[in-house]
């Protein structure tokens, strides 16, 4: 059964991509980064391509076919995301598609738009019983 996490009050969306991202190649996971479109797509490349001075994070936009087997995938798009380890949903609906991976991860920002649609998501995972893991970036 997939683990589901939420992240609230994350202040830089992009930025805590780019931290989770980091942290599960450092374990050996593929990752895939489902975004709400082609704008949302390329900044986060770009975040993931410039996240340090002396590093980057392989990451490819399938949608592109630039690097076919880089173990982060980039899409606003459901048939583009091949692989079936850890999903960072970064979309305002929860991903139908959510269950074939292992690992669910959802990004909550601070506006009051971004909380309610994650309390839906929220209500929507642990009424099919699924084990939710809360973590507060303001505490």
């Amino acid at each position: 059964m997939t683990r589901v996490e939420f992240i609230f009050n994350v202040d830089d969306k992009l930025a805590k991509t780019t931290e989770l991202c980091e942290k599960a190649l450092a374990k050996s996971r593929e990752l895939m980064v489902f975004t709400q479109g082609a704008a949302m797509n390329e900044a986060v490349q770009a975040a993931l391509w410039q996240h340090s001075a002396s590093s980057f994070l392989a990451s490819s936009d399938q949608a592109a076919s630039l690097i076919d087997h880089a173990p982060i995938l980039v899409s606003h798009t459901h048939e583009s995301l091949t692989k079936d380890d850890v999903l960072i949903n970064l979309q305002d609906q929860y991903p139908p598609f959510f269950s074939r991976f292992r690992y669910l991860v959802e990004l909550v920002g601070q506006d009051e738009a971004d909380k309610a649609a994650a309390r839906l998501k929220f209500r929507f995972y642990r009424d099919r019983g699924y084990g939710i893991k809360s973590t507060d970036m303001a505490a």
